[in-house]
């Protein structure tokens, strides 16, 4: 979808007209997804830090919420997010305040944030809006995401795929993965807390002698579709975005249980000053329309209660996710020094 499109289609529901609303305290007493005509106007200047992602999706967002709030001057600085989450650090360390807003791409950038101890804490009206296991008190997810195992249909069977992430190193599938990708390493990250070092890098030694490289996880599902692998490593949504524009594509989803390989991420934003304004702006994100819209041409899933996921995807609470502190995903540091160790990176 084009981005005049999105902000025509959004002016429709509210979310770029032109009115100024009134303080309505409808958000209050919510325990779901509020519309942003129930939402106050954005008034003043407010600068975000936004790691990249999401093929300017977010940038869409972004744009309507500016029309929609005429009064609002909402500067951006944009970055790779663990560059920005570093940066962020730095300017802390030195005394510099810039940021009022960082919205992250993944939690492991938001964990070095609230680590720190940058991120004010957000009201209970604005937590409880979100789906249980994702309130935090000092960070907002905005949508999640599931690492899967996208596989071709006609090279191999369900049957045929492991429930065990870490039966993977030892099968004889051919598989695809892309070792360099930040999601991946996220993912590397999640089973070395979860399983230990040395079982990681046992994993990591023995998928590298089936596994088929790629530099993106885009990349990694396309070489499914093509039949280049049998299965891969890669987050829902590229395999979703593909089968939307090539219905008849010969890939689908598999999922393991309870352990890296099943693990839901999510994006996030964290407030860095106090004050109405960067909270009030964090509820245009968790709104129903723009939670609609990154389920619908993002793919992701909306985590706010009440707004229905992206088609063809398995519903969260019938997929076993391993129970892990999200933040904790910050610690990437060695798990790329493992990488490098085993030769992977």
């Amino acid at each position: 979808m084009q981005r005049r499109t999105f902000i025509q289609g959004l002016a429709v529901s509210g979310l770029v007209s032109g009115l100024t609303l009134p303080g309505s305290s409808a958000f209050a007493q919510s325990t779901g997804a509020v519309s942003v005509t129930d939402l106050p106007e954005l008034v003043g200047d407010l600068t975000l830090y936004l790691g990249r992602g999401e093929g300017g999706l977010y940038e869409n967002v972004l744009d309507a919420i500016k029309k929609r709030n005429p009064k609002l001057n909402l500067q951006i600085r944009r970055g790779a997010t663990a560059a920005l989450g570093n940066t962020l650090i730095a300017e802390a360390k030195a005394g510099v305040h810039k940021a009022d807003l960082f919205w992250a791409v993944d939690t492991g950038a938001i964990g070095m944030i609230t680590d720190a101890g940058l991120a004010k804490p957000l009201p209970e009206t604005l937590i409880s809006q979100l789906k249980s296991g994702f309130q935090y008190p000092q960070w907002s997810p905005v949508t999640g995401r599931i690492r899967t195992l996208p596989y071709n249909t006609q090279r191999i069977s369900p049957e045929q795929i492991p429930d065990s992430i870490m039966a993977l190193a030892d099968s004889d599938l051919a598989l695809g993965w892309a070792p360099a990708y930040a999601s991946f390493q996220s993912f590397v990250t999640a089973m070395r807390l979860l399983e230990g070092e040395k079982a990681t890098a046992d994993w990591l030694r023995g998928v590298d002698r089936h596994a088929k490289k790629y530099a993106g996880e885009l990349g990694v599902v396309m070489g499914v579709e093509r039949g280049e692998v049998d299965l891969g490593f890669a987050n829902h949504y590229y395999t979703l975005r593909l089968k939307s524009g090539k219905p008849d594509a010969t890939v689908d989803l598999a999922y393991t249980k309870d352990d890296a390989g099943c693990l839901v991420n999510a994006s996030g934003i964290v407030a860095l000053s106090d004050g109405p304004l960067p909270i009030n702006f964090i509820r245009y994100l968790l709104s129903k329309e723009v939670q609609s819209y990154l389920a619908s041409e993002a793919y992701e899933i909306p985590l706010v209660q009440g707004v229905s996921p992206p088609q063809g995807l398995t519903a969260l609470d019938s997929i076993s996710p391993p129970e892990l502190d999200l933040r904790k995903l910050a610690d990437i540091r060695p798990t790329l020094n493992l990488m490098r160790k085993v030769g992977i990176l």
